[in-house]
Parts: structure tokens; C-alpha cells; sequence
């Protein structure tokens, strides 16, 4: 059976560590919205063309549009034995569009995975990042910290900063934002009977051995 998958995951839960597991075991394509869209752009495909336009002006691409440039990519024949979706669907009408030409296509999704950490924690994670305000160094309070307390290693500097994204009020909003958006998609996923939630509050071999587990009952 074709492994036809979408990865979710809040930021910060490790989603691009696992995909990057998970294309390496398993070889599918990593389809990404972001990848298809310049790809797109380049090849100056009727649709590419329709994206340029939003993305210039530093618009949204409107759901038609990405449903189009996704399903383009999909009724390619490297991807009937597979693919890893990444970026799509956000939200409900995506994941509509999806269900309907993916079953056009023979290509319907039959797994979600979903890497669940707590919010708590992933706020811990994401604004664990400082940075020496005299040579640019970066650490992190949880995984790589200064060797000497207040000191940075590189410079011997005293003084750290954290950029706006990495503080908690900007985290918090990104981490509010997204649970917003997976979550309607979750419900819907479960419902349909694919969805499998893995605990990512754990090593990282060990997120991708429960990931390898759900992937080798499927395939």
C-alpha cells in the first residue's frame, strides 16, 4: 500500500527533524508547499504564474490556487508509490479540496501523523534561545547553554539579547494561533480513522520509532 502522508505538529514539536527521518527510511517525496510554489513560479505554469501574483504583493494565496498547484504536484507519477505533505492542508477547506481530488487522483491520504507535545513545553523550547549581543553567538537555555553562566563562550561578552520572536509573548501568540488551526483539521482526521498521535515529548530516535511503527503497520 502507498504511504500517502501529512505530518503535524505545533512549532517547536520537531516536525522538520522527523520529516527529514522519515524521507530518509521510507524515500518518499517530501511534497512542501513552499518548495511547489517556487518550482511552480520558476516553470511559469499557468497556476505558478496565478501564485506570483499574491506572493509579490505579499499576499496570501488564496485556497483555489494552492488546492490547484497541490494537486498538480500530486498527479505526478513519482508520488504513486508515496508522498510526505508538508504545509497543506491549514485548514478546513484544504483538507476538503484534499479528500476530494486526492481520491480523484487514486492518491488518497491514509495517514496523519501527529508529533503532540504539550504547549508548556514547547514554550519552554522556543524561548530557550539567546544570543551574545556582542558577537552573535547563539545558545540555548535548555540544550546548548554557556559554558560559564552569563559568560559567552566565544567572546567572553556578558551581555545577551533574545530576538522578538523567541520571546514568550510572540511564542505564546505563534503556538495560540496555530492550536487555533490544527485543530478543526485534527477532529476531522480522527474521525475519518487515520489519524495517529506520537508523544514528542521524548528523544528524538525514540519520536521516530513510535512514528516507524504507525509507518510500517500502513505500508
Amino acid at each position: 500500500m502507498a504511504l500517502n502522508l501529512m505530518l503535524m505538529g505545533l512549532p517547536g514539536a520537531g516536525k522538520g527533524t522527523q520529516a527529514e527521518k522519515i524521507i530518509d527510511e521510507y524515500h518518499i517525496p517530501h511534497i512542501s508547499t513552499g518548495d511547489i510554489f517556487r518550482a511552480a513560479m520558476q516553470n511559469g505554469t499557468e497556476i505558478g504564474l496565478e501564485a506570483k501574483k499574491y506572493i509579490d504583493k505579499g499576499e496570501l494565496v488564496p485556497d483555489e490556487v494552492t488546492n490547484g498547484i497541490v494537486k498538480d504536484r500530486l498527479s505526478e507519477d513519482d508520488v504513486n508509490d508515496g508522498y510526505m505533505l508538508d504545509g497543506f492542508p491549514r485548514n478546513m477547506a484544504q483538507a476538503e479540496a484534499l479528500d476530494k481530488f486526492g481520491a480523484e487522483l487514486g492518491k488518497p491520504l491514509n495517514c496523519v501523523i501527529n508529533i503532540k507535545v504539550d504547549p508548556d513545553s514547547l514554550m519552554e523550547r522556543l524561548t530557550a534561545r539567546y544570543i551574545c549581543k556582542n558577537c552573535g553567538a547563539t545558545y540555548n537555555k535548555l540544550f546548548n547553554p554557556t559554558k560559564v553562566e552569563g559568560t559567552c563562550d566565544r567572546c567572553g561578552g556578558h551581555e545577551f539579547f533574545q530576538r522578538d520572536d523567541d520571546k514568550p509573548e510572540t511564542v505564546k501568540n505563534r503556538l495560540d494561533v496555530n492550536i487555533k488551526m490544527n485543530t478543526p483539521l485534527l477532529d476531522f482526521y480522527r474521525e475519518k480513522g487515520i489519524l495517529h498521535e506520537v508523544n514528542g515529548n521524548q528523544a528524538i530516535d525514540d519520536v521516530f520509532a513510535d512514528i516507524k511503527k504507525v509507518l510500517d503497520s500502513i505500508k
